[in-house]
């Protein structure tokens, strides 16, 4: 089963909708540090609570947030988001329509953040973390020559183990558990012999 099949394609009105680089960075503290009130949110991103409100009920009317029922009094609300994957594939977008620069702003929000929270953990997670959870993390990257079909079959193995960790511990709570990133990057690593051979001239399948 591929990615396609297994987490729809998000395109239309939701993509559109998600395609702010606020609402991007909601949904992922959200996804990160669980529930949390726009305030709380407008704190940890640095906006008001009136700009993260109304980016919320925006994200809610798409349906990636709803609001949590087990949290709050009075007026105050508690968000969370709706657990659903989220796949975003430019690859058949035209360029310069709505839809693929929606979607490449998505995607380039994630990645902002990817990289800022490994920069983070580079930075301090020997001082905030214990040596235990320091040693429990894992940075690895290998050379693997692959088939375009063996590639395909590499990234549906390794995303089945992860979401099979996701589908056990999700709701997780108690003492000794913290929220951890996964990530998993997958490419062909195209060399400067091959860059001189298609000279530019568009995309190489």
């Amino acid at each position: 089963m591929n990615d396609e099949q297994r987490f729809p394609r998000l395109e239309g009105s939701r993509l559109k909708a998600l395609a702010h680089p606020l609402r991007t960075q909601l949904l992922d503290a959200l996804s990160a540090y669980g529930p949390a009130t726009a305030s709380a949110l407008g704190e940890r991103l640095g906006e008001s609570s009136g700009a993260t409100s109304y980016h919320l009920r925006q994200l809610e009317r798409a349906g990636f947030v709803r609001e949590d029922p087990r949290r709050g009094s009075g007026r105050e609300r508690w968000w969370e988001r709706v657990p659903e994957s989220i796949w975003v594939d430019p690859v058949d977008l035209p360029v310069g329509s709505a839809e693929r620069m929606a979607s490449d702003l998505v995607v380039q929000e994630w990645e902002r953040t990817r990289r800022r929270r490994l920069d983070d953990f580079l930075r301090q997670g020997e001082q905030l973390l214990s040596s235990e959870w320091v040693r429990a993390s894992t940075m690895s990257s290998m050379n693997i020559s692959l088939t375009k079909e063996q590639l395909t079959a590499l990234g549906d193995e390794l995303m089945a183990v992860a979401e099979s960790y996701k589908e056990r511990h999700q709701d997780q709570t108690g003492e000794g558990v913290r929220s951890v990133e996964v990530h998993l990057d997958l490419f062909p690593i195209v060399d400067a012999e091959e860059r001189r051979d298609v000279g530019g001239a568009g995309k190489n399948s």
